[in-house]
């Protein structure tokens, strides 16, 4: 099989920095259209170099606890809010210089935190996490409105809150959804908590819009949210995409170390599903391979799979046009989101380097990963 980049290291996460300013630019339109603030979930896409570029397009970042906040505010010029199921108290405190949006989930948090926050030296937003009964997602492991989730305050413990002083409201319900999944939420959303509304500065509606996805409905989601900031005194409405930034704009390059047989040619990667890219077993789902169709579509088919001890880190079967060779380059589409945040060093096996290809076809090498940083995690 042809190499296509002999000059990027292996295993390597490549973004594309074409792909990024498309799907930007896309956002971009969005917001411009429909009055909305979008902001960068660091829990999808963390590639802080990126970020000079990403804050010409979209409005700040959101982040999931201190860590990602503190990058936030490090690395992208824009608003920051901070959500997480449970805040330590010094996390508090340390996210008053830089938090321009804290959200709680319970009304004990709210009641814990509130007064500090609304007499913090500087304005900060405080807001609530709501849970509206409600989410059309699957599997389970991804669904925020299950019985018995953790996530969001029901309808039946709102009254617990004592909402003086809070400005604005929070719901994530979605996951690599389309836009008509937001509209039949919100139907919810207004039942449950429609006599907070009109008294709220902003609203959030969460991550989980696909809005950069191929047939994403963008022309039914500005007229949701144009609908809905008529309806409730032009209230500021904020979406949160993770996977949206990445979504197709890289790839994850790996080399075929060794082909076995067991019932079928077996081909072992310096990649792993379980260590660089989890979400394949957690979703689970199979990641797309360039050249490489479903088994048996091609004359040549293997199981491809990784080189720890897991039984099941197995990436899928493929088949290619032409065999496959020790040395081998094998392509990842779309593994910049929710992989690089997720990755891990299980077996010891080494983290892929991280780098740019740029629009005129030349590679910059931004990370490589070392002993070191697997001693480092492990101390």
């Amino acid at each position: 099989m042809k190499a296509q980049y002999q000059n990027i290291p292996s295993p390597c996460y490549v973004l594309e920095i074409k792909k990024l300013k498309k799907n930007l630019e896309i956002l971009k339109n969005v917001q411009e259209k429909s009055g909305a603030k979008i902001l960068l979930a660091l829990k999808g896409f963390a590639l802080w170099r990126t970020f000079p570029l990403i804050q010409q397009y979209l409005s700040g970042i959101t982040a999931s606890g201190i860590h990602e906040a503190r990058l936030g505010f490090e690395e992208f010029k824009g608003e920051i809010c901070v959500y997480s199921p449970a805040f330590k108290t010094q996390e508090i405190y340390d996210l008053l210089p830089i938090a321009d949006h804290i959200i709680f989930n319970s009304p004990s948090q709210l009641a814990a935190y509130k007064d500090i926050i609304l007499n913090a030296p500087r304005k900060i937003h405080c807001g609530l996490r709501l849970n509206p009964l409600y989410s059309e997602v699957t599997p389970p492991i991804y669904n925020p409105c299950i019985e018995g989730s953790r996530l969001g305050i029901i309808p039946s413990e709102l009254e617990k809150c004592d909402i003086d002083g809070v400005s604005g409201l929070h719901f994530h319900t979605h996951c690599e959804q389309n836009s008509d999944a937001l509209e039949r939420t919100i139907e919810h959303i207004e039942l449950h908590f429609g006599h907070l509304i009109n008294n709220m500065q902003w609203i959030n509606f969460g991550g989980g819009h696909h809005i950069t996805r191929a047939d994403y409905d963008i022309e039914l989601l500005i007229q949701i949210i144009k609908n809905f900031k008529n309806k409730h005194n032009n209230i500021d409405i904020y979406l949160e995409p993770g996977e949206a930034i990445g979504w197709q704009c890289g790839f994850l390059k790996g080399t075929v170390v060794d082909i076995t047989y067991n019932s079928m040619p077996i081909a072992i990667l310096d990649v792993s599903a379980a260590a660089h890219m989890p979400d394949c077993l957690e979703m689970p789902y199979r990641p797309q391979v360039r050249y490489g169709k479903k088994a048996e579509i091609l004359p040549y088919t293997y199981r491809i799979g990784g080189a720890t001890c897991l039984a099941g880190d197995v990436m899928g079967d493929y088949s290619f046009q032409e065999p496959l060779h020790i040395g081998d380059e094998i392509i990842f589409e779309d593994m910049i989101h929710y992989t690089i945040v997720k990755n891990n060093t299980f077996n010891g096996v080494p983290l892929p380097s991280i780098g740019l290809l740029h629009e005129d076809g030349s590679f910059e090498l931004l990370s490589s990963f070392t002993y070191k940083h697997y001693k480092e995690r492990n101390s």
